[in-house]
């Protein structure tokens, strides 16, 4: 284990992880534990798995070993796992199963352990899971991580929220969205409050429109059964790019703390206004209703683009363009802010001035954490011909990049240090899932989009006159 832990480490907690055999647990959840245990941040970590596949500790261990092997980045975790295999315990399902384990994953810990449950379930099971934990005990000074989506409408997230109300006050719900455990997402935050060079323009008078797009080239990966019944739009754009739409919009918080943030994401979603169906394009790529486990007349979208508005001083008229959705030409998660064009050009028209459209600020939210700023320049030589040009910023250029967090690490040690800050509220939930219900009750038509295309063709009418910035006009710089 790490010395020097980057950043302050976490109490004394016990982790209950719900669903710990899931492809999430693997994939994500138990290689980001042992990272963090492993780094110093969670130094005292216990993890409790159980799910409703049946297991020993020892076939747990084991199954979280090949897990780490598989999916781990760091050799060094890989190296000391046998070490971390003393911190993991197994509970089979069942109250007095849960219980035991837990008792036994304590027995030895030196200080009083708090304790986190993560809830890595399905959405229909998530309230059946609270209410046991109501049932044992578990509840009183704990916390709990809830994954998306959190409700499919306004009505089934009201009364998930209160039913989890009457078992976890709202400061002990961590409802968690890993977009925004991203470097990259932070570095938002830095790069419009830390400096006086943007802030000054970062509303209507210079900025054109804003787009987030999140294109996936996976498919259902063996989910049919809940994408059927969520589709793009609850998968992603509610619980995902909305949130980071936030961060991009918000005012100025007072401080940089949980209460303060979370106060200004909430004034956006208050201020923007119900989504026009006829802003919103949707569609489902071919061959979707043949995929295993779909419905051969289904009509949920597998892609979506929209156009929302977040009305208030500084945004009013401004356009917000979200784009999300499976099989399509390339995977990348990129924010654009599209500034104003000059309102006069005194250069030639031969000159190439508006030729390649107007400036842009863009954020790679991918792990790279990369940001790029293009801009007209004069290209040498005689006469005044004018080419884009970019600067940018990689974090892996930089002596900071050993330190960046894997969304989900980053998730998990701010839940166990109680950070609500990337994390949204009830108020929050319920007032996105509100300014959907237009879109909700009036869906567009599906339309049909080629494997590996950007979309409908509708979505070029949607943006018009501008452009989607995917694919780029230049690439990110590789060295």
């Amino acid at each position: 284990m790490a010395d020097n832990p980057q950043g302050n480490p976490g109490p004394p907690t016990t982790i209950v992880l719900f669903g710990a055999t899931g492809d999430l647990a693997r994939r994500k959840l138990l290689p980001g534990m042992i990272h963090l245990w492993r780094s110093g941040l969670l130094p005292q970590m216990q993890v409790v798995g159980t799910s409703l596949d049946e297991h020993t500790r020892e076939s747990f261990i084991e199954l979280a070993r090949k897990a780490i092997e598989e999916h781990g980045d760091d050799e060094d975790d890989k190296k000391e796992f046998d070490a971390f295999a003393e911190r993991l315990f197994w509970a089979n399902d069942g109250d007095d199963n849960l219980m035991a384990g837990i008792a036994e994953a304590e027995a030895d810990c030196e200080q009083e352990q708090a304790r986190l449950h993560y809830l890595s379930v399905p959405p229909k099971a998530a309230l059946d899971v609270v209410q046991s934990l109501d049932k044992c005990g578990l509840a009183k000074g704990s916390r709990i991580v809830m994954e998306k989506p959190f409700g499919t409408d306004l009505a089934s997230a009201r009364a998930l929220n209160a039913a989890i109300h009457e078992v976890f006050t709202e400061d002990q719900i961590f409802r968690i969205d890993h977009f925004l455990g991203k470097e990259a997402a932070l570095n938002i935050l830095a790069l419009r409050f830390a400096n006086g060079l943007f802030e000054p323009i970062w509303h209507r008078n210079h900025i054109d429109h804003i787009q987030i797009d999140v294109p996936e080239t996976l498919g259902l990966e063996g989910r049919a059964a809940f994408y059927e019944n969520t589709g793009a739009y609850r998968d992603m754009v509610v619980t995902h790019l909305f949130q980071v739409m936030a961060f991009i919009a918000m005012e100025p918080p007072v401080a940089l703390d949980p209460i303060s943030i979370s106060e200004e994401k909430h004034k956006v979603f208050r201020s923007m206004l119900p989504l026009d169906p006829h802003n919103v394009v949707r569609g489902q790529y071919t061959g979707y209703t043949e995929e295993e486990g779909v419905d051969p007349n289904s009509d949920t979208e597998t892609f979506i683009a929209l156009k929302c508005f977040v009305d208030n001083w500084r945004w009013a008229d401004v356009p917000f363009y979200l784009r999300t959705g499976k099989k399509l030409a390339e995977g990348t998660r990129i924010i654009s802010i599209a500034f104003k064009e000059p309102p006069q050009s005194m250069f030639p028209d031969s000159s190439g001035i508006g030729d390649h459209g107007p400036d842009h600020l863009t954020f790679d939210l991918s792990d790279q954490s990369r940001m790029s700023l293009s801009f007209y320049g004069k290209r040498p030589g005689p006469g005044f011909h004018l080419n884009k040009v970019s600067m940018q910023f990689a974090m892996e250029d930089t002596g900071w990049a050993g330190s960046i967090l894997e969304a989900y690490e980053r998730l998990i040690l701010e839940a166990v240090k109680g950070n609500r800050t990337l994390f949204t509220s009830a108020e929050g939930v319920e007032r996105l899932w509100e300014i959907s219900q237009p879109l909700l009750e009036h869906m567009p038509p599906v339309r049909a989009y080629p494997q590996g295309s950007w979309g409908p063709n509708q979505i070029h009418q949607l943006i018009a006159p501008s452009s989607w910035r995917l694919p780029f006009e230049r690439k990110w710089r590789d060295g």
